[in-house]
């Protein structure tokens, strides 16, 4: 059977891998065959998971919209029917369930690292404030975008693809304009989340 074949062989592959190179990296470090460590192990969830809800809200600004568009606007071509169809469904099932397991392991992690109250303080609780604030800082703007995923633009798209029932025309107008302004707000909020997240460890760029 060939992994490569399937999103669940992908994922199965791609796990033993890891924990084939991790059994590696022990046995050459002395520590003998495997070594479980929860902190990393919530750590290395949050950052895949991160990966593809950030990934995808990238391919949503700067590919997707940009084809409809293009598609809608040639006369002659076949339309971006297929993308609706087929393509968006998928694509916002692993978004917005991406979001919130990124969401949730990174809490996790806070908690597991008894960090979570300062850093959602920005540091005025306590905990080194090299740490706290820009974690905080990435911390908050990532909640913003899970929020405005769930709460914004998931049920505007449940009216766009026909899965909730909307008010006419002009509700759908107005759906497809809080979409579109409101994937654009998450893709600039993203940038700076990301500094920030990486700013905690490895420090600010600027």
């Amino acid at each position: 059977m060939n992994p490569l074949t399937s999103i669940k062989g992908v994922w199965i592959a791609g796990l033993l891998l890891s924990i084939l190179l991790a059994m590696i990296v022990n046995l050459a470090g002395g520590n003998g065959l495997l070594a479980f460590d929860e902190l990393a192990f919530v750590r290395w969830v949050h950052i895949v998971a991160g990966i593809i809800w950030v990934g995808l809200l990238y391919y949503f600004n700067f590919v997707q919209m940009p084809a409809v568009a293009a598609a809608t606007a040639d006369q002659g071509g076949p339309g971006p029917a297929a993308i609706g169809k087929y393509i968006l469904p998928r694509a916002l099932l692993w978004f917005r369930w991406a979001s919130l397991v990124t969401w949730g392991a990174g809490a996790w992690y806070l908690v597991q690292n008894d960090s979570l109250l300062d850093v959602f303080t920005l540091g005025l609780t306590g905990g080194d404030p090299d740490y706290t604030l820009p974690m905080g800082i990435g911390v908050w703007l990532g909640t913003v975008l899970l929020i405005n995923v769930w709460f914004l633009l998931w049920p505007n798209q449940k009216k766009l693809m026909g899965l909730a029932p909307s008010q006419g025309e002009a509700d759908l107008t107005k759906a497809k304009k809080t979409v579109a302004t409101v994937a654009r707000i998450n893709a600039v909020l993203s940038i700076p989340m990301l500094m920030f997240m990486v700013a905690a460890p490895h420090g600010i760029p600027f």
